[in-house]
């Protein structure tokens, strides 16, 4: 035996896996995840349980739901791009652009898998601090493009703060990025958006030719456990990101549950509305309670809980609520089942002391 060891890549030697939200006990709420709380809409499942054809491999293209999706949103199938969810999209997009020497300008706090997917692809990471109200800070976003810029990621709402882009802010900010940079608007939570100002990405598509639009179906659709995102933008830049996909990726199932969804879009928008109104009553009362939550349009709420962040997941886990903790920053916490709201919303209030003590 020899002590020698293969060559990992440096930076890939140092980076942390993705941490996936905790798992709950069968007594406890899981809200670490961003999870729908709903099981399956009727018929998906059994859409599903119809692709027993295991031995045969899916449509490589998932074209049937490229198809659905582009008369959805006016494009043509080739300005639809299908994978094992959006955050696979992102990778492919990053090694579409960008490698080493390149830079990828991003919000932090924002999603979590962004550096990595920067690492990744070999580029570095431009990382800009969010407003004070956590949502991004478009004009220093800009500031930071240089001639190294390939790839601007924007996230709204943003994950995990909260808050979302408006359309006026965005297209202030397309104003000032070189038509070769790209820009990536991470719309993951778009379905769950009440407020009325914020950007839509689908109908900027014609205005902005450097642009492309993530969506997924894994929240609002529920499919989480079957990996499915797409992406809305030019042909020639979707072209170049399935160059660069995993063949074969978007299993049958995946294929066939998100048709099923699709075809079942108005029973799935009542279920989202009711995330949507349990949401703003969580923000309500965790603000009456005197936390500073910043405004929240995704299925998630942020408390900054700084130092006592630990301390805070700690009693939340005791309480039999998982939440998503974030360094010494804050916590998320997903908008999950209704019986979880009562004890969230006690175990929240018994912690005001602490923080206020802790300032």
């Amino acid at each position: 035996m020899t002590d020698e060891r293969v060559h990992i890549r440096p930076e890939i030697a140092v980076l942390p896996a993705y941490k996936q939200g905790r798992q709950a006990a069968a007594d406890a709420f899981k809200l670490s995840s961003n999870e729908n709380p709903f099981p399956p809409l009727p018929g998906v499942v059994e859409a599903v349980q119809a692709q027993t054809a295991f031995n045969r491999y899916p449509d490589a293209t998932a074209l049937a739901v490229r198809a659905v999706l582009a008369n959805r949103f006016g494009t043509t199938v080739d300005e639809v791009h299908v994978a094992p969810g959006s955050v696979a999209i992102l990778h492919e997009l990053a090694k579409a652009t960008s490698g080493p020497g390149d830079e990828i300008v991003y919000a932090w706090r924002s999603f979590e898998a962004y550096p990595g997917v920067v690492t990744v692809a070999g580029a570095t990471s431009v990382q800009v601090p969010n407003r004070p109200d956590g949502g991004h800070d478009l004009d220093a976003m800009a500031a930071a493009v240089t001639e190294r810029t390939r790839l601007v990621i924007v996230c709204t709402p943003n994950n995990p703060t909260g808050p979302i882009v408006t359309g006026a802010e965005f297209e202030a900010f397309m104003a000032q990025v070189p038509a070769t940079v790209l820009v990536v608007l991470d719309e993951a939570y778009a379905e769950f958006v009440t407020e009325p100002t914020a950007v839509r990405g689908a109908p900027l598509l014609e205005r902005y030719p450097n642009l492309v639009v993530l969506r997924t179906f894994s929240k609002a659709y529920g499919l989480a456990g079957l990996r499915v995102g797409y992406a809305l933008g030019p042909a020639y830049v979707l072209d170049a990101v399935r160059a660069c996909a995993i063949p074969l990726s978007v299993t049958a199932q995946g294929q066939a549950a998100a048709l099923a969804s699709l075809e079942r879009e108005s029973e799935l928008l009542e279920r989202v509305s009711e995330i949507a109104v349990l949401r703003d009553h969580v923000v309500t009362s965790l603000r009456e309670q005197g936390w500073d939550v910043p405004d929240a349009q995704g299925n998630f709420v942020w408390l900054p809980t700084g130092e006592l962040t630990a301390h805070a997941t700690e009693r939340f886990e005791q309480a039999g609520i998982i939440v998503r903790a974030f360094g010494n920053e804050g916590i998320r916490i997903s908008i999950g089942e209704h019986e979880a709201v009562g004890t969230l919303l006690e175990t929240a209030r018994s912690l005001v002391g602490d923080l206020q003590a802790a300032d």
